[in-house]
């Protein structure tokens, strides 16, 4: 055994080989042929993939370092080169200007800064640490940058479009005061860096002594020296612990906190700011249960608000600032630095006020008297013209879109509408005597003036806005549907959709908001969104906010081409002939409360709306009745044409479009007015021409031939509805009336 062994010892590589080769061993050393072709190196690929790996890994190190160079040197450079102003050299916070159309023109301005540099070691201790307590409590201790606020700021301005400022008093200050909006990548890296340079060359009694002399404090006031004086009428050194404590609780929203506006939420951020300066070991527990929230002294609005430009003040601000989608807060327009280019064409604004204001047009109108004027572009929702009052300081009420009056019968527009899609045809024949008793009220309603008008067609009806048709006419289309297509149309206000006399106007509304509704109809059924502000743009001539212009096709246009054929015989042969003078195609309802306390008229061409409404407000703010003067000669109809004949001066004659009437007469059943059995037919009376001839082609409306007396109504008394009653309007003349004019 022992031979044997030692045998196989000695036996020779060869041999071994060989062996291995007969399946006796387990050695892979030496490779077969086959092993060998495929891979005369051993493991090269694999160690070629680690070089190149090694490789691909160097050059992502080395842009890495490049990289982290360059954001180095660069904010070496940006940190060399940022230069700290001192608030005394730089007027920190900018005014916001509001301009007309042309962007050049000023209107007027947000917030005259009252600013005072104050020396902060006359200031009581608890000025400055109510201050810290409310905006950032760890003043003291941080190095001034918040790089989690900072993340998520940005994230915010960036990715949703809102303004989240810096989370410590010195972000605040360098954002607020020096580099105004910072809603870019950039302008948050200049944020950082002016804020770690303050942090690093100034101590924090200078840092915060100077965000308290140029913070916005609301009431015009910028410091708080010029804080003191508006809200308390002392020297900031005479602040007490309470005073100071609410005066920084307000900060972040000044203009929204005031206690004057919102004294819950005042008093809320008061004793947040105790309860942190008890818990921060400024003030003891005695302190803060004896402090009574102070009293403010009343604040009078600035001048910048005097005279008729007020109103386009504040209605811009309203605009921009109002609402949970709102692209702005109040802060941010006074110290925002803006520059806000509205609709408001200057020429036109000029004509409004000397079209509607008593000071300039009817100098012996009646004090109580008011006048509401609104002039649009229907197409785009533009606000071209307002009248909203004299002077903004003197009666704050703005008479476009805070005042109310009856609309009287501006609302039939709205249930001849509904007819039309009921598929009813205009020439359906209805009883237009007066009075007629109507179930759907239990009432009985005459017409404007006692006036019988015989059995007319829904053209005549709608010119002469004769009440007896529309209460038959809205008992058909329904309450329900006429208040439906008013909303559907852009009025928000309130409409009374449980009774027929909606159709006659009893729900009181504002200029701006029949306007509104009277837009679609005139765009074509396209709903515009009323506004008045075009663009917002920064200091750096940047656009922050541009209006969006929508318009939602709302109404069939073929229907409401049909609808403004109809409300052309108004101007033609109706309640407002004294616009046929403009010599154009004129479309448009007159309205009269019922109880003859406003009158009413809205008018337009496809390309311009006008509004003009006169109401009578008693000294106690009692609805008084329209003086018999200013309602025999239809004092809006004048007004209206006054300001179109120069608003629209030499412009090109604007046609509506061509419209078909698909509809039958009596209604799809035959059961609306006389029905389709009891059609009559009718002549031209007269041929109407507006004093124009585009291709030698005038305009003719067939008037049909009036049966006074026939099939007269049930009932008597004079009713209730709108131009119902003893009117004496010209909504109430007769045919023969018309002729003498």
């Amino acid at each position: 055994m022992a031979n044997q062994t030692r045998s196989v010892s000695s036996t020779s590589p060869t041999r071994r080989a060989q062996s291995g080769s007969r399946g006796g061993g387990n050695r892979t050393d030496i490779p077969t042929s086959r092993h060998a072709d495929r891979n005369p190196r051993g493991n090269g690929p694999r160690r070629g993939r680690r070089r190149k790996s090694h490789r691909v890994l160097k050059w992502i190190l080395a842009l890495l370092g490049l990289v982290l160079v360059a954001g180095a040197a660069a904010f070496a450079y940006l940190y060399l080169t940022t230069e700290i102003i001192p608030p005394e050299k730089q007027a920190l916070a900018q005014k916001t200007t509001v301009y007309y159309a042309d962007g050049t023109t000023p209107i007027g301005t947000y917030a005259d800064q009252n600013r005072e540099i104050i020396d902060c070691t006359v200031l009581p201790k608890y000025v400055g640490n109510a201050v810290v307590a409310s905006e950032n409590r760890s003043f003291y201790k941080d190095n001034g940058i918040d790089l989690k606020g900072i993340g998520r700021a940005l994230l915010n301005n960036v990715t949703k479009g809102t303004r989240q400022g810096g989370s410590t008093i010195t972000q605040q200050y360098a954002e607020r005061y020096y580099l105004g909006e910072t809603t870019s990548y950039k302008g948050k890296l200049r944020e950082a860096i002016l804020s770690l340079k303050i942090s690093r060359t100034e101590n924090k009694d200078t840092v915060l002594c100077n965000y308290m002399n140029t913070i916005y404090f609301g009431r015009g006031a910028y410091g708080i020296q010029a804080a003191a004086q508006n809200y308390f009428g002392k020297d900031a050194k005479d602040l007490t612990m309470p005073e100071s404590a609410m005066l920084a609780g307000i900060i972040p929203a000044p203009a929204s906190w005031d206690p004057a506006i919102n004294p819950k939420q005042a008093e809320s951020r008061f004793h947040r700011v105790l309860g942190i300066m008890e818990e921060d070991h400024y003030i003891s527990h005695k302190d803060r249960v004896g402090a009574q929230m102070p009293q403010t002294i009343k604040y009078s609005p600035e001048n910048v608000y005097q005279g008729p430009n007020g109103y386009l003040l504040r209605m811009v601000r309203n605009e921009l600032s109002s609402g949970k989608k709102a692209p702005f807060t109040a802060d941010d327009l006074d110290t925002g630095g803006y520059r806000i280019i509205t609709t408001i064409q200057k020429d036109k604004q000029d004509l409004m006020f000397q079209v509607a204001s008593p000071t300039t047009g009817n100098k012996h109108q009646p004090p109580t008297l008011q006048t509401g004027g609104l002039s649009v572009d229907p197409k785009t929702g533009a606000i071209i013209s307002l009248y909203a009052g004299d002077d903004y300081l003197t009666h704050q009420l703005n008479n476009v879109d805070q005042a109310t009056f009856q609309v009287g019968s501006t609302m039939k527009a709205y249930t001849l509408l509904g007819a039309i899609q009921d598929g009813v045809s205009l020439n359906t024949v209805f009883n237009g005597n007066s009075p007629r008793t109507f179930s759907s009220v239990g009432k009985s309603v005459a017409n404007a003036g006692q006036v019988s008008y015989g059995y007319i067609n829904l053209y005549s009806a709608f010119a002469n806005s004769v009440n007896t048709v529309f209460m038959d006419l809205g008992e058909h289309v329904t309450s329900q549907k006429t208040a439906q297509l008013a909303h559907t149309a852009g009025i928000t206000g309130k409409i009374d959709d449980t009774t027929t006399f909606d159709t006659l106007g009893l729900d009181a509304l504002s200029v701006y908001d029949v306007t509104q509704g009277y837009a679609t109809l005139a765009n074509g059924g396209k709903r515009p969104l009323l506004h008045l502000v075009a663009q917002v743009k920064d200091t750096k001539d940047q656009e922050l906010y541009t209006a969006a212009i929508q318009s939602d096709q709302v109404f069939n246009a073929d229907q409401v081409a049909l609808l403004q054929k109809a409300m052309t015989t108004t101007v033609q042969y109706g309640t407002a002939s004294y616009a046929r003078s403009l010599g154009r195609p004129i479309a448009g309802k007159t309205g009269t409360a019922n109880d003859q306390t406003a009158i009413s008229f809205i008018g337009f061409t496809p390309s311009l709306l006008t509004t003009f409404a006169v109401w009578n407000q008693g000294q106690d703010g009692s609805a008084l009745k329209v003086p018999d003067v200013y309602q025999n000669e239809f004092y809006p109809v004048q007004l209206f044409t006054q300001y179109m004949k120069s608003a629209l001066g030499n412009s090109p004659v604007e046609r509506f479009p061509a419209a078909e009437d698909h509809g039958k007469i009596g209604g799809p059943d035959g059961s609306w007015g006389t029905g389709y059995k009891q059609s009559y037919s009718y002549t031209p009376k007269r041929n109407y021409n507006y004093g124009y001839a585009p291709q030698q082609r005038t305009q003719q409306q067939t008037i049909p031939q009036e049966e006074s007396g026939a099939g007269s109504g049930s009932g008597s008394g004079n009713g209730g509805g709108a131009e119902g009653g003893n009117g004496g309007t010209t909504e109430g003349n007769s045919e023969s009336e018309l002729s003498q004019q």
